[in-house]
C-alpha cells in the first residue's frame, strides 16, 4: 500500500510523550503514520531530548529537528515588538526549517499539511500555499492565557502581556480564515474560540479532544519509583514544572492549603514531580513536608502510591492531562473547575472540583479522613482514550492511502 505524503510541523519535539503538549503532539503523530508518510518538522528545547531524536523515524518518513537554545529565542522574540507581531512567532521562526518546508512540499508534492499551536502557521500561511489543505491544531487559546497572566500582574508585565493576548488572537483569528480548519483539545474550548471570532469562521473550528494511554496509566500495587523512596503517606502534583500554570497552582497550594493539612497530619507530605522545577518551586522544599522531585523516570508510581492527586490550577486552557492520568490510575482527584474543564466529569466518577481555599481545604480533609471509592477509570474508559478520540482525524485530510 502506498502511502500518501503529509507534513507535520510542531514546536516542540512530539517524543517522549512526558508533558501534556508532547502527549498530544506524539499521539496525533503516532495515529496518523499508519496512514501517512509523515515529513515532520520540530524544534527541541531541552538537551534530555536531543537522545530522541533517531525514534522518530519509528513514525516519521523525514525529519527535520532544529536545535533551540531558549535565551537566544528569547531575544530574537523581542524583535516582535519591530514587526508589531506576538513575540511567540519570531522565537519560532527560523529559516532553516522555512528552507525545509519548501524543499518537501515542493520535492514530495505535499497536499495535507498538519500544524500543531499557532506559532508553528508561519512556515505555511503565505499566498503561496493557499492551494494546500491545512489543519492548525491550536490546542487551546493561546492568547487567552496569556489575558490570563495580564490579570495577575501588574506595570510592565500586565502591559506585556496584554500586547501578546492582543496580538495572538488577531493572529489566531488570521490563521482561522486562512486554514481548512481549526481544532482545540475540547467542545469547550472550541465553543470559547467561536466566541471570538466572526460567524462566518464558526463551521471552520471543531474539537479533537485528548486522551490518555489507559493501558500504561492503570492500577497496578507493583509500581515503584526507582530513583527514591516513596513517603509512607502522601498527596501529589504531577506537570512539567517549568511552566508557569503548574508553578502558580503548586504555590498556591503550599501557601493557601497545605499547612492546613499538615497541621491535622503530621506524618502527611506533599510531592511535587515533574521535570525542571522553577527556583520558586525548589524553594517549596523548604516548607515542612514538601518534596520536590524534578524530573522522574516514571511517573506513575507517584501517583499509585499517592493517597490522592491534587490539581489546583487558577490559570488553565483545555484539557490537563494530569488529571486524566490520575483518573485513569482510578485515583481521587481534587481539582478547581479549571483543571476539570473540557473532561467535566460527573461527581459519580469521584472526581472532586471544588474552588476557593477553604473549599479545597475541606475537600482534601474530607478525603484524608473518608476516602472515596473511586470510579474514575471507567469513565475515561468510555470517553478519552486516544482510538476513541482520535476516530475522525483522518477526515480532515484530502489524499487518502492508496493501494
Amino acid at each position: 500500500m502506498t502511502k500518501p505524503p503529509l507534513l507535520m510541523l510542531v514546536h516542540r519535539i512530539p517524543y517522549p510523550p512526558n508533558k501534556g503538549d508532547k502527549i498530544r503532539s506524539f499521539n496525533l503523530m503516532k495515529q496518523l503514520s499508519l496512514d501517512y508518510e509523515i515529513h515532520l518538522g520540530c524544534f527541541v528545547d531541552d538537551e534530555f531530548d536531543l537522545q530522541y531524536i533517531t525514534k522518530l523515524n519509528q513514525w516519521c518518513k523525514s525529519t527535520r529537528v532544529i536545535s533551540q537554545n531558549k535565551w537566544l529565542a528569547k531575544l530574537i522574540g523581542l524583535t516582535g515588538f519591530i514587526s508589531n507581531k506576538p513575540i511567540t512567532l519570531p522565537y519560532y521562526f527560523s529559516l532553516g526549517m522555512q528552507a525545509w518546508v519548501k524543499k518537501m512540499l515542493h520535492q514530495h508534492k505535499i497536499k495535507d499539511v498538519l500544524v500543531y499551536s499557532s506559532s508553528m502557521a508561519q512556515y505555511v500561511e503565505q499566498d503561496q500555499f493557499t492551494d494546500l489543505n491545512r489543519i492548525i491544531d491550536f490546542v487551546d487559546i493561546d492568547s487567552d492565557k496569556w489575558q490570563q497572566y495580564a490579570s495577575k500582574n501588574t506595570g510592565i508585565k500586565r502591559w506585556f502581556y496584554q500586547r501578546e493576548a492582543r496580538l495572538l488572537q488577531q493572529y489566531e483569528q488570521h490563521i482561522c480564515q486562512s486554514f481548512t480548519k481549526s481544532l482545540f483539545v475540547s467542545n469547550d474550548e472550541a465553543e470559547a474560540f467561536r466566541q471570538l471570532m466572526p460567524k462566518s469562521l464558526v463551521d471552520k473550528i471543531q474539537s479533537l479532544l485528548n486522551g490518555v494511554d489507559t493501558d500504561f496509566f492503570k492500577p497496578d500495587s507493583e509500581l515503584t519509583a526507582t530513583e527514591t523512596k516513596l513517603p509512607k503517606q502522601f498527596i501529589v502534583f504531577t506537570g512539567a514544572m517549568d511552566y508557569w500554570a503548574n508553578i502558580d497552582a503548586v504555590i498556591w497550594f503550599s501557601q493557601q492549603v497545605w499547612p492546613s493539612l499538615k497541621a491535622k497530619y503530621s506524618e502527611l507530605e506533599f510531592v511535587i514531580v515533574g521535570g525542571k522545577p522553577s527556583a520558586e518551586v525548589r524553594n517549596l522544599t523548604l516548607v515542612d513536608g514538601i518534596k520536590v522531585t524534578g524530573r522522574v523516570v516514571d511517573v506513575r508510581p507517584y501517583i499509585q502510591h499517592s493517597l490522592f492527586a491534587v490539581a489546583p490550577m487558577l490559570i488553565a486552557r483545555g484539557i490537563q492531562n494530569k488529571v486524566l492520568e490520575a483518573m485513569a490510575m482510578n485515583k481521587a482527584v481534587i481539582c478547581t473547575s479549571m483543571a476539570m474543564e473540557g473532561i467535566n466529569a460527573p461527581k459519580e466518577t469521584g472526581a472532586i472540583v471544588v474552588d476557593g481555599k477553604q473549599e479545597f481545604i475541606a475537600a482534601c480533609l474530607n478525603q484524608l479522613k473518608q476516602p472515596q471509592p473511586q470510579l474514575s477509570r471507567q469513565w475515561i474508559l468510555d470517553h478519552f482514550t486516544w482510538p476513541n478520540t482520535l476516530k475522525q482525524l483522518l477526515n480532515l485530510f484530502a489524499t487518502r492511502p492508496s493501494a
